[in-house]
């Protein structure tokens, strides 16, 4: 993580993140993607499956950033149990049960370095999140919901929109900067 980014600006990607912001994912990505590489590669030792686990938990990070609750843990804290369980899963399937990882008592080593896995609690939290997402979005006139969906889950340009709807760019701006703050407001509520 980079000395200009802290908790609250985390905290500010990861919500942007969980809209389908892919500008914020970048953003995030490359202010801890260091970070997170380290984790897999001190459970994996091998540079190449660190890597490809990455990738894997930026994936994770994307499709589960809309359910991260600020307060409950830090975000890089969330991600880091994020990449080390992914790197954990990928240790296990590529170990076959060897004394190794098993202890004298016959206890699984490999399974005390696990934690904080979504349980079903998390899992329905979730999707709570996500209805809740919708809901928000219905209040926005279809216009608006559309733009912003089309900008921040499609990846389209301020200009593709602003030709689309058949208004000006900084009209378009204005459009997806207050649709976020609604989107905001009606999440927090």
């Amino acid at each position: 993580m980079g000395p200009m980014t802290d908790r609250a600006d985390l905290e500010t990607m990861l919500a942007r993140t969980g809209l389908g912001d892919r500008d914020a994912f970048e953003a995030m990505y490359n202010a801890t993607s260091a970070k997170l590489f380290g984790v897999c590669l001190r459970v994996l030792k091998n540079r190449s499956e660190a890597e490809d686990t990455l990738q894997e938990v930026y994936l994770r990070i994307w499709d589960a950033a809309v359910g991260f609750r600020p307060g409950a843990a830090s975000p890089m804290s969330w991600m880091i149990t994020i990449a080390r369980n992914r790197a954990i899963d990928r240790l296990r399937a590529r170990k076959p049960v060897t004394e190794t990882s098993t202890r004298a008592d016959g206890t699984d080593l490999l399974a005390d370095l696990a934690d904080d896995a979504p349980g079903p609690e998390q899992v329905v939290l979730a999707g709570e999140v996500r209805a809740q997402v919708l809901r928000c979005f219905e209040e926005l006139p279809e216009d608006r919901a559309i733009a912003v969906r089309r900008a921040y889950l499609d990846g389209d340009s301020y200009a593709d929109l602003a030709r689309h709807f058949d208004v000006p760019m900084n009209t378009m701006r204005t459009w997806l900067r207050r649709s976020l703050l609604k989107l905001r407001d009606c999440l927090s509520r």
